[in-house]
């Protein structure tokens, strides 16, 4: 238990000392609040669909829990090449124990961006139909972190070097978040379409976060529920066992 709280508190302390990645970890939801939310707004109320600054709130808060959370298991490149984390792979600890310290550290962080996040959708005009929908949202923000974690846990264990990381941002990130109907409806999808965002993990977590804090989904919350967790636990497992085949 004390390594796994070590290794949490050193990813929040990384991030906590970091105002740049805090100001950073900004940026690119307001540019989507700002540019598409109040940019396309008129044109999606014509549609009838109403507001689209309340369509694409939870999209951007589940957009930033994704960049944060797979990032943090990516970090496992800049560990790798600075040094750390051979020191950490030969430390008489269970390497189990240092994958749910960096894992449960990488999920704390991107809450805290994703709260961040919330608080600039609120003052830009976003309001949750009731309050009782934040407690299930923060369980689906939790989710999708835990979800993208295990998943950066597994890319960071097998890439050597940084070379590979715009691939995996060009090839895998950017495709995950644009095909998860963060932007738009999941409804009367062209059938091709369909099924790819029905494979797509954050498809269920912005559906979640969208059901939860203004009544709208489209699969269902349950389900929502049930394939984050059931793809948490196979990504987490996959992760943790990559990371237990490194080499010091």
């Amino acid at each position: 238990m004390g390594a796994i709280y070590i290794l949490w508190l050193r990813e929040v302390k990384r991030y906590a000392r970091s105002r740049a990645q805090i100001v950073a970890s900004l940026g690119q939801p307001l540019l989507y609040l700002l540019a598409l939310g109040f940019g396309l707004g008129p044109v999606f109320q014509k549609s009838g669909n109403g507001s689209y600054l309340q369509f694409i709130a939870p999209g951007v808060i589940g957009m930033t829990v994704l960049f944060s959370s797979i990032f943090s298991g990516i970090g496992l490149l800049w560990d790798r090449q600075f040094g750390f984390l051979k020191e950490t792979l030969v430390a008489p600890v269970p390497r189990i124990s240092i994958v749910i310290g960096k894992t449960l550290g990488g999920v704390t962080v991107a809450l805290i961006q994703g709260t961040l996040v919330v608080a600039v959708c609120l003052v830009a005009g976003f309001r949750p139909i009731h309050l009782a929908g934040v407690a299930p949202a923060i369980v689906y923000m939790v989710l999708i972190a835990l979800v993208f974690a295990g998943l950066g846990t597994a890319i960071g264990s097998k890439l050597q070097d940084m070379q590979g990381f715009q691939l995996i941002m060009n090839f895998l990130v950017m495709p995950i978040f644009f095909l998860s109907g963060a932007l738009f409806p999941l409804d009367h999808l062209p059938k091709a379409l369909g099924v790819i965002t029905s494979v797509d993990p954050l498809s269920y977590g912005i559906d979640g976060l969208r059901g939860s804090l203004i009544g709208l989904s489209h699969f269902g919350l349950l389900t929502d529920f049930s394939v984050l967790c059931a793809v948490a636990v196979i990504l987490l497992g996959v992760g943790s066992y990559f990371f237990s085949q490194l080499e010091v």
